[in-house]
């Protein structure tokens, strides 16, 4: 009898330990995700140096870091970025190519955000997700709540702000080019209380005039990572004039306006306080002042990582300590871009040239006028991207893929141009290295029928808009952390894509991924 007892004791207990070995992890109540607008692995690295241990330090060592995130689609900039991010797919099927591209409709360029059907709250400018075509991860969110999952975005930028919060969110708020408001849209619903007491106590456009960016410690201003020009001398700005709010947008003190209106937020709102995930988007700034090259204000680059470090620290311990240790769950990454540089590199003797899509576009409409008759066959361009006269092309009975494939012909042999690729050509998946990712920057809906590949060096420009790139095709390394909510401390040197961290967190707080997302959620994370 007793060896009987004691077997029994014995299963009882294997039984809960096995029971407690598969108790799921914990579901963070807060999700905090955080895109940093232009951060780079290699500068992050640079000025290590310079770092405190709560920030950039604490989610190397405390974190799950992958060093080698990029992007699925080619050109990424602030707009595409974000929403692939939040919807775990590239432009291809998002319906975002980047922050504007030309309305076949009305042949004029159409803002990403831009929506008149809903006016703006502290603003005049009109936005919608609109066009963003599938679904977020904040939609997600709350189709699995029943709505009570709270979502709120606080970008200093309307694009990130909106695209973030995707099409249910609470609100989104970003800063009035003019007032230095938050401001919002009337598409999230009516402005709420506690963002106008804010407004009312502590707004920006009551502090601008006494904000001064400076150096926040000598050992910036002594710091010298670049090689050009040597030192320069610790710098001083204050923000005035017209261009006062836009100015501060790209210093490094709109980071801590961002972290002082976020955790404002947390505190007033019910963000963090129940069972119930909730999720807050938010943007930080890693670019250049007023996006100059970086040889004309490197000192204040590296003053814009040391106290984007810091606003990394105070975010993390306020919102651990208002929603509890482990409760939050961290997200960093990038945008995958950076600010363009503009020097003349024939003065080095480095193959470069100029390429002008403007007369590109007119020099093939001669040709096709010489081939299939009168006609304006190329309607308009943009950027890179050519597009053709459908109506024209149908009028005359003309054999689409034809006047596509004979277009490529003509286009690749002038000068400065690395190849072409026809809409028919991605689409069908004529596949070459890299056509992958250019393939994931188009859309069907509002990109160009041609799409011009300009060779690295060579400037291309518009020269009826002003429109001027340098184009360069070098990687551009950037980071992804995972922090909080016990994930587990790892360094993963393996290149990933952006469009997982979706479909990844969408598992941790037990939903689903957003509508597009094929890719599969990271593995190891606790």
């Amino acid at each position: 009898m007793k060896s009987y007892r004691l077997l029994t004791s014995l299963v009882v207990v294997l039984a809960m330990a096995g029971a407690d070995a598969q108790t799921a992890s914990p579901v963070p109540r807060l999700v905090v995700s955080i895109m940093v607008d232009q951060l780079r692995s290699d500068y992050l690295d640079a000025f290590a140096p310079l770092y405190g241990e709560r920030g950039f330090k604490r989610l190397m060592k405390e974190g799950y870091a992958l060093l080698n995130a990029e992007y699925p689609f080619s050109g990424p900039d602030r707009a595409s970025a974000v929403a692939c991010l939040y919807s775990g797919t590239s432009p291809y099927d998002n319906g975002v190519v980047g922050a504007t591209w030309m309305s076949r409709q009305t042949l004029r360029p159409v803002y990403c955000v831009d929506d008149p059907a809903f006016p703006g709250n502290l603003t005049t400018e009109a936005s919608s997700p609109l066009h963003l075509a599938v679904s977020t991860l904040s939609d997600e969110l709350k189709v699995a709540t029943g709505g009570k999952g709270l979502v709120y975005a606080v970008s200093p930028y309307r694009d990130a702000a909106v695209l973030s919060a995707g099409h249910a969110a609470d609100a989104a708020f970003w800063l009035n080019d003019l007032t230095g408001q938050w401001c919002s849209s009337s598409y999230y619903g009516p402005y709420p209380q506690w963002a106008v007491n804010y407004d009312r106590y502590t707004s920006l456009g009551k502090r601008i005039g006494d904000i001064v960016w400076e150096p926040v410690n000598d050992l910036v201003g002594n710091f010298n990572y670049f090689v050009s020009g040597g030192m320069k001398q610790p710098f001083k700005h204050s923000f005035g004039g017209n261009r006062k709010f836009r100015a501060f947008k790209s210093s490094a003190p709109v980071n801590e306006e961002v972290t002082r209106f976020a955790t404002y937020c947390v505190d007033n709102t019910a963000l963090g306080m129940d069972g119930v995930t909730d999720l807050l988007t938010l943007t930080y700034y890693a670019g250049n002042f007023e996006h100059y090259p970086v040889s004309e204000f490197p000192i204040e680059l590296q003053d814009v990582y040391v106290r984007l470090d810091r606003e990394l620290g105070n975010l993390m311990d306020a919102l651990e300590k208002k929603v509890g240790k482990g409760q939050v769950l961290f997200v960093v990454t990038s945008t995958g871009y950076a600010d363009e540089e503009t020097a003349d590199l024939s003065k080095y003797r480095i193959p470069t040239g100029t390429f002008s899509i403007t007369k590109a576009s007119a020099l093939l409409n001669m040709f096709l006028m010489a081939v299939y008759g009168q006609g304006a066959y190329v309607e308009t361009v943009y950027e890179n991207q050519l597009y053709l006269n459908h109506k024209l092309i149908e009028d005359k009975q003309l054999n689409y893929t034809e006047v596509l494939e004979r277009s490529q012909d003509f286009l690749v042999r002038m000068s400065g141009v690395k190849d072409v690729y026809t809409a028919q050509r991605l689409a069908l998946g004529a596949w070459t290295p890299g056509i992958s990712r250019l393939r994931n920057s188009y859309n069907p809906k509002c990109s160009g029928d041609i799409l011009v590949e300009v060779a690295s060096g060579w400037k291309l420009v518009n020269e009826e808009t002003g429109y001027e790139q340098l184009v360069r095709s070098s990687y551009m390394g950037f980071p992804l952390f995972f922090f909080g909510c016990n994930v587990t401390a790892q360094t993963v040197k393996t290149p990933v894509t952006v469009d997982c961290v979706a479909p990844t967190v969408a598992q941790m707080i037990r939903i689903r991924a957003p509508n597009a997302c094929t890719v599969a959620p990271l593995t190891g994370l606790n």
